[in-house]
Parts: C-alpha cells; structure tokens; sequence
C-alpha cells in the first residue's frame, strides 16, 4: 500500500468516524472494491488521461450516483481526479484497517486442503477470539498444496498446524538434536 493510498484511505475514515457513517462507508466501499477488482477495465477507463476530466466523472455519477453515501462518491472522484483511482484497492484496505482497529475487529484467513463445516469455522472463531481478544472475522481458503491440517494467518501471526508444519519443526528438532550430539 502507498502512502498516498494510506492518507486518502484514512482521511476518508476519519471523515465517516467525525460523521458517524464508518459502519455505511465501510459496506458502500467494499462494494466498490470488488466492483474495481471484477472490473479492471472500469478503472483504466477512469484513468484515461485521453478522456475528457468531465466525462470521466460522469462515468462515477451514472455507476454510483445515489447508491452510495455522497462521502464515498466525492471520494472517487478525488481520485479520479487526482488520476489515483488505481490507488482505491489500497484506501480500501487503510479505511478497512482503520475501521477495524476502531471496533475491535481481527482478519483471519484460514487455509487448509479441503473446505471447512460451519461446526469447525465456528470453533476456529472462537479460539481466534479467545486468542486476540478481538471479534473476528474469518476468510477461508482451499490449498490443494496442503495434505492436512490447518494454516492461519491472524493480525500478522501465522500459526501452522498443517502436516507439512509439524514434519518440519520435527525435522529442525532433529537436525538441532544431532548437532548438540555431535558436540
């Protein structure tokens, strides 16, 4: 992430926070981001120096134009003003950060060699909760590079519980074992 995405990213949070509108912003702009994300094109189209400043911001009014907080609107006209809109993903991710430091939320993302029951997506969460202390929302993932366990990544900790984890902590436990031994 840039440290333009990270100012504009946080300045918009900052403007939801002082309005009471983190909660609504923060849906609006997620729907944004996968909007950007499915539609790669949309956002060169809004980066186009070629096309008319006008033209381009007529483009944002008929796409979000009353179906957005007027906020998150004026925001991406900045940048598509600015000729920052490849910079959204990243704002999203600073507003995002930001709101979820703000309401006590952690980010996991769990990885593992098949998809999990809800049972056990709702025992992960609680153990995840109970370790941060956080609420927490989980992200899953499906690796067919994984032949067993679990791999989770929270608040920048990874914990690997896969097969492939425990054979190599088993092997470094070996490796250190017989290096103390041939002492």
């Amino acid at each position: 992430m840039t440290d333009s995405a990270r100012l504009y990213g946080g300045s918009l949070y900052d403007l939801a926070a002082q309005e009471g509108l983190t909660e609504r912003l923060m849906e609006e702009a997620a729907v944004a981001d996968g909007l950007f994300r499915e539609n790669e094109d949309y956002i060169r189209l809004l980066s186009e120096p070629s096309i008319a400043r006008t033209e381009r911001l007529d483009l944002l009014d008929k796409a979000f134009g009353g179906k957005v907080h007027p906020y998150l609107l004026n925001f991406l006209k900045i940048l598509c003003e600015n000729g920052m809109m490849r910079e959204y993903s990243g704002c999203y991710k600073e507003y995002r950060r930001r709101y979820n430091e703000a309401n006590g939320i952690a980010e996991a993302v769990v990885t593992s060699a098949v998809a999990l029951t809800e049972t056990q997506k709702s025992a992960l969460v609680k153990k995840l909760e109970h370790i941060s202390g956080k609420k927490v929302l989980l992200t899953e993932r499906v690796s067919p590079e994984i032949l067993g366990g679990l791999r989770v990544e929270l608040e920048g900790r990874q914990m690997d519980g896969t097969i492939e984890g425990r054979l190599s902590g088993l092997r470094k436990l070996v490796v250190s074992n017989s290096a103390e031994g041939a002492e």
